[in-house]
């Protein structure tokens, strides 16, 4: 199964995507949305304990810790508390592919 690849200017719909999913695969838009939709569903459910999407990356629960920042409207400097982030840290794979090896 090969995706064709073509420039945009703009990001792409979930419509657009079904349908660039759907064709090559060989299935309808309604299974490929199924299809998408339960991978993000997989995706919420286990990015606690790291999700990987091979050759794309993974979701991983990052601990920030608390450091002080600065207001921008007034100059103040200000305490921002330690907390949980989620991060996609994007395979090497898909780096060479976007942006050609180095």
């Amino acid at each position: 199964m090969r995706l064709s690849i073509r420039p945009m200017a703009k990001a792409l719909t979930k419509s657009q995507v079904v349908a660039s999913v759907a064709e090559p695969a060989g299935v309808t838009k309604k299974q490929a949305t199924q299809c998408l939709e339960a991978l993000v569903a997989l995706a919420y459910k286990n990015a606690k304990n790291t999700f990987t999407l091979p050759g794309l990356g993974k979701l991983v629960l990052v601990n920030r810790k608390a450091r002080m920042g600065r207001n921008p409207a007034t100059g103040e400097t200000i305490k921002i508390a330690a907390k949980r982030v989620v991060k996609f840290r994007v395979a090497k794979a898909a780096k060479d592919a976007i942006l050609g090896p180095k």
